[in-house]
């Protein structure tokens, strides 16, 4: 989107000011603007909703119908529960169906455009429209400060004034297309706490041992479950030239942390035991008795990182246990994540006990409202967080 100044540069009085045009801001300024409110929206970014242009292959997993607090990770797993409540996927369904947008569904009650994403960000543009919300973008702000009861932001389009500032310019994740640390510099400079920020959902890294062995599979995707620290998803896992990645391991990098082992199971739902047990006496090779049910390539590595290189009758019943074990079981130690770059979106944040879960405003400072991914809440993948930043979008929205 070019630059875009409704409003003349200069010092001017706002009802409320939203800095941030994306998912969360543009739903949250809509509502400001519809409630009869006067509202500016500022973004620094040339182009109007890129993050939401990208996502989901272009096409937007704008929500999920099986969206519950038990998707979301938090400092305070409840906090996200008054606003998902109060606007909910069914809500945001309505409103791409009154805009006319085909989506469709997928099997985990993942929705997406039928079309493009472009349809999600036109949508929310005209919802800005409807509430006459005026915008400067793209636009620097150079400076947030009090004066009295209003908020000043000053930035090169000029100043303006307003009792309410809405911050919306999410997290760290995807710094080519704009992501910075401005809002958490915000909630710090009003004395909020911070919960230290992390890439999540992410691909990982393998271990340069690790990498030795399987950097060269890249490409091979198999439905395996993976489990860390208690938690497991049972989806896609890809194989790339530097590490894991698919729905199976963004997954469970939200809940893996530095030094953890993931643990993963080649072979959900086979019993491996009784299959390898059944063909105990053949002259099959390992590997080609696996190869039925994995890529053929991937069970060459795997065999020969684990002697396994041989036909099944050399094997003894309890070295076939312990193989079929190891198959239920690989652990690995990931050396790290492919970082923000890669990242979904951002772990942590704003913390949640400073703000109130009804409105999203900050409890020590009045008019101050964080709302989308700059708060510490994060989903999982799947249109959890865009179903988040509607639902903290409108929570500010209906009050700001």
């Amino acid at each position: 989107m070019s630059q875009t100044t409704d409003s003349p540069p200069g010092p001017g009085r706002w009802d409320a000011i939203v800095i941030g045009a994306g998912a969360a801001g543009m739903m949250c300024a809509a509502q400001i603007g519809q409630r009869g409110r006067r509202v500016l929206l500022i973004d620094h970014a040339h182009k109007l909703g890129e993050k939401i242009r990208i996502s989901g292959g272009g096409r937007c997993n704008f929500t999920n119908l099986h969206c519950s607090p038990e998707h979301f990770l938090s400092q305070n797993q409840h906090f996200c529960r008054s606003a998902l409540a109060r606007y909910t996927p069914q809500d945001f369904i309505a409103l791409v169906e009154r805009h006319g947008i085909a989506y469709e569904h997928k099997t985990l009650g993942q929705l997406f455009c039928r079309d493009s994403a472009r349809q999600i960000v036109a949508m929310l543009k005209s919802e800005c429209q409807r509430g006459d919300v005026q915008w400067w973008m793209p636009c620097e702000v150079r400076k947030v400060s009090r004066e009295g009861a209003d908020f000043m932001v000053d930035s090169d389009q000029g100043a303006a004034l307003a009792p309410s500032l809405v911050i919306a310019t999410g997290g760290l994740a995807a710094p080519k297309i704009g992501a910075s640390p401005f809002g958490y510099r915000i909630a710090e400079q009003f004395g909020l706490t911070i919960v230290a920020p992390t890439p999540a959902p992410v691909p990982l890294a393998f271990a340069p041992e690790t990498m030795a062995r399987f950097g060269d599979l890249s490409g091979i995707s198999i439905d395996a479950e993976v489990s860390c620290n208690g938690q497991h998803f049972r989806e896609s896992l890809l194989l790339t030239h530097r590490g894991l990645s698919g729905p199976a391991i963004l997954q469970i990098s939200s809940y893996w942390r530095g030094g953890d082992t993931i643990e993963i199971d080649l072979l959900p739902g086979l019993d491996v035991e009784a299959t390898l047990l059944a063909a105990s006496g053949s002259r099959v090779q390992l590997d080609n008795l696996l190869a039925q049910f994995l890529p053929k390539r991937l069970c060459q590595h795997w065999c020969a990182a684990n002697d396994g290189v041989k036909p099944l009758s050399e094997f003894s019943h309890g070295e076939l246990r312990r193989i079929a074990h190891g198959l239920h079981h690989w652990q690995l130690r990931p050396s790290g994540t492919l970082g923000y770059n890669k990242a979904e979106v951002t772990l942590g944040g704003v913390d949640t006990d400073c703000l109130s879960s009804k409105t999203m405003a900050a409890k020590a400072v009045p008019g101050l409202y964080f709302v989308g991914e700059v708060v510490d809440v994060t989903g999982h993948l799947g249109g959890f967080n865009f179903q988040w930043a509607w639902a903290s979008g409108h929570a500010a929205g209906q009050v700001a």
